[in-house]
């Protein structure tokens, strides 16, 4: 067994890790009465997300490596949020959808993908002189582009998730502390600049409520307000199953996605709360770990650029649900309804698993005949 899991280029450690997470999503978002719309298309999505996770597995993605199909995917990624406020549909004052028949996709979850390996190939090739200034404005410029074209639509949460994506891989590529303090200053300058010269007081009170959404508990905060309580009122070993008030009677609203983590610390308590946590523990690790073995910088840092992906939405999702966070619309992976951001994350680790077929620390022993992991 063990010799069949090292030399499979699937980490099935993960894979396995991966399912108590989906099937709490799965248990929490289902009304258990009647047709559950949101269960009956998860299920759909899951199962079109593990055929992505297997197919992509598959491919050799070393291709990424060439700066000629890097840049064209950058490009088309560009292309497609630009169209979005073209012909993109609208949904709770978002314009972030694309709809075809039944289905819609939010493009901005793949294209935090393509952002991930565009920072990998810049990054991969400059390692040796990375500390100097310039490498932190051209990184910082392929990053600030979706930034600002997921930010307009206005997606809030994409927008942090491609910022806090940036800011992880170019502290681990090793880029200069003083330089980037630099850049953060100079960034905080300018918005203090705007908060005193250019905003008016009701665009101020937006963004004070955006950050302090618990102040205003009967308008802008009221869900962050619920889903504190759910959170609460769930104790050491929860409500049960089905038995989430906060959720079943709707005093919490998007319970299946924005919320998922309310409802289901409700329900399971801190104990539920805590095996979560483990599971997602173990996916990091196993992320890492593939990151580690990568055959290059690449693959190193591709594999951390999706591990800070993953981090960044779990924290803020669990973060935004507990009332210390601005609620900003982020799902928990794996486990919230919606059919984009899971194909992107099962199709992430999916390119993980591609890359391990080449991982750094496999050699094979002609004389035994067997794998080994140096």
């Amino acid at each position: 067994m063990s010799r069949f899991l090292a030399s499979s280029p699937i980490d099935w450690i993960l894979f396995a890790a991966l399912f108590p997470i989906v099937g709490a999503g799965l248990v929490t978002m289902n009304s258990f009465v009647g047709e559950d719309y949101f269960f009956s298309r998860q299920i759909a999505w899951l199962g079109i997300a593990v055929a992505v996770f297997f197919v992509a597995s598959t491919v050799d993605w070393r291709f990424l490596n060439r700066t000629g199909v890097i840049v064209a995917l950058f490009l088309v990624s560009v292309l497609v949020l630009l169209l979005l406020f073209i012909i993109g549909q609208t949904v709770r004052g978002a314009q972030s959808w694309f709809e075809f028949g039944g289905f819609t996709l939010q493009p901005s979850d793949p294209v935090k993908l393509i952002v991930i390996a565009t920072l990998a190939k810049y990054f991969s090739r400059r390692h040796i002189e990375i500390a100097h200034l310039r490498h932190i404005l051209v990184s910082g410029f392929y990053a600030f582009v979706p930034f600002a074209l997921v930010f307009l639509q206005p997606d809030f949460g994409s927008a942090i998730i491609i910022v806090l994506i940036w800011l992880g891989m170019i502290m681990f590529a090793g880029v200069s502390w003083k330089h980037l303090a630099l850049v953060i200053v100079c960034g905080a300058a300018a918005f203090m600049f705007l908060w005193s010269f250019v905003f008016e007081e009701y665009q101020q009170q937006r963004i004070l409520t955006f950050i302090h959404p618990l102040t205003d508990i009967r308008g802008a905060g009221y869900n962050a307000y619920q889903s504190t309580i759910a959170v609460g009122s769930g104790g050491f070993f929860g409500k049960g199953v089905g038995y989430g008030t906060q959720s079943r009677l709707k005093f919490l609203p998007e319970y299946q996605t924005d919320f998922i983590f309310a409802a289901f610390a409700e329900e399971w308590g801190f104990v539920g709360v805590a095996l979560l946590f483990l599971f997602f523990g173990v996916i990091l690790w196993r992320i890492i770990a593939a990151a580690m073995a990568g055959a290059t910088n690449f693959e190193a840092l591709f594999g951390i650029g999706f591990a800070i992906f993953l981090m960044s939405h779990a924290v803020i999702h669990v973060g935004m649900n507990i009332g210390l966070l601005p609620v900003t619309g982020t799902p928990l992976p794996f486990m919230s309804y919606g059919g984009s951001h899971l194909v992107t994350e099962f199709a992430g680790l999916g390119m993980l698993m591609g890359m391990r077929r080449y991982r750094r620390f496999t050699q094979r022993d002609e004389a035994q005949g067997e794998i080994v992991i140096a």
